[in-house]
């Protein structure tokens, strides 16, 4: 598949969240992200791209699954790749 054929809409709903943290670890007994921004996955984007890069594997964007791209969970290392096409588009 080529570029041109993967179609991303980057007005559909999403939310940025953030996993609960100890020394800059995700802690993950018993929890679970939590909201820090909802909008479009193009504001998600932004606002995760704002984030200091040292915390950003911290972070997650949830949005409807745009196959074969998109998936309903993105983590930090696809949200940093998604950013790039982004801003290459």
């Amino acid at each position: 598949m080529s570029e041109s054929d993967a179609h991303i809409n980057f007005d559909s709903p999403a939310t940025l969240r953030k996993w609960p943290s100890l020394h800059n670890e995700r802690v993950q007994e018993g929890r679970s992200a939590y909201l820090v921004f909802e909008g479009t996955l193009d504001e998600c984007l932004k606002e995760f791209k704002a984030k200091p890069e040292s915390s950003r594997h911290l972070y997650e964007i949830h949005t409807a699954p745009q196959p074969p791209l998109i998936t309903e969970v993105l983590s930090g290392e696809q949200v940093v790749e998604l950013a790039r096409l982004r801003d290459f588009l």
